[in-house]
């Protein structure tokens, strides 16, 4: 390919050729959203690097971010080979800015998100750009992904597509297979917008030339691993701990809550992260997690403040349900947290910290009962709990626990665990009114033979 210099005259750049099927239908795809991976091996780097210099060179003035969690991950994958193939006449790089500037006005960024969720994500917003690379897209969860794809835009003719390259595993992994493998859409998600490229070792024929024995290497895996890595096989290798969590069976729609169904919160604190729900339990002991709150950075009496200016008088918390290390005595004073939420007006319960019990009792309530309900639904307006749930993963170590990395989606879950694990009641069937007697048997009811009823207007009228 030619590239012009600033005084016009032109630059022969050898950009190579795709090596297989998959990856030329990655460099001619036009949809909104490109998928490409499945497997390690599959040429996904090389991919990444062409296509960027490609679009900057073809699209004068284009704006283009390349992004992956860790920054310090796409030095020896993406940057220096692209720097490797680009002559110094037609670009500049700036190492503090992580920026490829080209001469014909376009834009190569380089940037990371070490961390989750809207704190580190809104470092981009606000932005523009035209086209996002997102490198190893199962590390990211779907907000982050949704949040990448909101700063597409801009008023030129440039294409506007985000591509993301994976493997099978990681924290996102439920979200890239649900919309790019099963394509299960949901509300306005277009199908015609999401474009899988399925890429193995064995499409890769340069590698497989100068390295025959990757494959090998590939098959001494354990047998998941091997069958995500070696054939991107994305049933394989999920890690995810809560599998039998579904939209639309888990999730619901809000609906009024009758007024003498039973009210709790449960809670996380800490200044990275307070996190808060509220619960309502039916009389069948169906449980309905109906409002969140999140947000870093709260001291203890703004928490507790919070959470009262959230809670309408008449919704009746019966008790709220909070870890145990609130009970800690602060060694500057002796104080523990939970003694500033009572002081703040709000009392709390110490909920049992033992992880896989707590788990296990989630899971629990997640299991579908006989009418076809399951014992837990949450109101798709928590929407940061839901995704926070889809994505956590097992415990590496030990797979009966939920994994504490990335720590930054395990509040909403905690909170939702220790809910789990401490006994709340069921309410109580309302009660109809009924007259002296039954309208069955002819027989006075309990209540009214020992307790004479209800006080009537007769009685105080007499």
């Amino acid at each position: 390919m030619a590239a012009k210099r600033e005084d016009k005259t032109e630059v022969s750049i050898d950009l190579g050729a795709p090596n297989s099927d998959p990856q030329w239908e990655y460099f001619t795809s036009t949809a909104k959203y490109i998928c490409y991976g499945g497997a390690r091996g599959g040429g996904k780097s090389w991919s990444t690097q062409r296509k960027s210099v490609l679009l900057a060179m073809e699209y004068p003035g284009i704006k283009i971010l390349v992004i992956r969690r860790e920054y310090s991950d796409m030095e020896n994958s993406i940057i220096d080979p692209i720097l490797s193939i680009l002559p110094a006449e037609i670009h500049t790089y700036n190492k503090t800015e992580h920026r490829i500037s080209f001469v014909n006005g376009s834009v190569i960024k380089f940037g990371n998100m070490p961390g989750y969720g809207a704190a580190v994500l809104g470092r981009y917003q606000g932005q523009e750009h035209d086209v996002v690379f997102l490198e190893e897209a199962t590390q990211f969860l779907e907000t982050e992904f949704r949040g990448l794809a909101a700063i597409i835009r801009g008023t030129n003719n440039f294409p506007k597509r985000m591509y993301l390259t994976c493997n099978p595993g990681g924290v996102g992994h439920r979200w890239v297979k649900r919309l790019f493998v099963d394509r299960k859409f949901q509300g306005s998600e277009d199908p015609k917008d999401y474009v899988f490229i399925r890429a193995t070792v064995r499409d890769n024929k340069d590698l497989m030339k100068s390295n025959p024995d990757y494959i090998r290497q590939l098959e001494l895996l354990p047998d998941d691993i091997r069958d995500a890595h070696l054939n991107g096989n994305w049933d394989a290798l999920s890690g995810v701990y809560f599998e039998e969590f579904m939209d639309g069976i888990h999730t619901c729609k809000p609906f009024p809550l009758k007024p003498h169904w039973k009210r709790y919160r449960a809670m996380d604190y800490g200044l990275d992260c307070f996190f808060c729900i509220w619960v309502a339990v039916d009389e069948e002991d169906r449980c309905y997690v109906y409002r969140q709150f999140e947000q870093s950075n709260m001291i203890v009496s703004d928490a507790a403040r919070v959470q009262l200016e959230l809670t309408r008088p008449d919704e009746m918390i019966d008790f709220t349900i909070a870890p145990p290390d609130m009970w800690a005595r602060s060694r500057e004073n002796g104080k523990t947290m939970a003694a500033t939420f009572a002081e703040s007006g709000v009392g709390l319960l110490k909920a049992d910290n033992n992880r896989q019990q707590g788990w296990y009792a989630l899971k629990e309530l997640l299991k579908i009962r006989d009418d076809g309900k399951p014992g837990l639904q949450i109101f798709d307006t928590c929407g940061s709990l839901i995704d926070c749930i889809k994505s956590l993963q097992h415990d590496k170590k030990n797979p009966n626990d939920v994994a504490k990395q990335p720590h930054e989606i395990t509040h909403g879950p905690d909170a939702l665990r220790y809910f789990a694990q401490t006994y709340v009641m069921p309410a109580d069937r309302e009660r109809e009114e009924v007259d002296e007697y039954d309208d069955d048997d002819g027989l006075m009811d309990y209540q009214t033979a020992m307790c004479g009823g209800a006080v009537t207007k007769g009685y105080i009228f007499a």
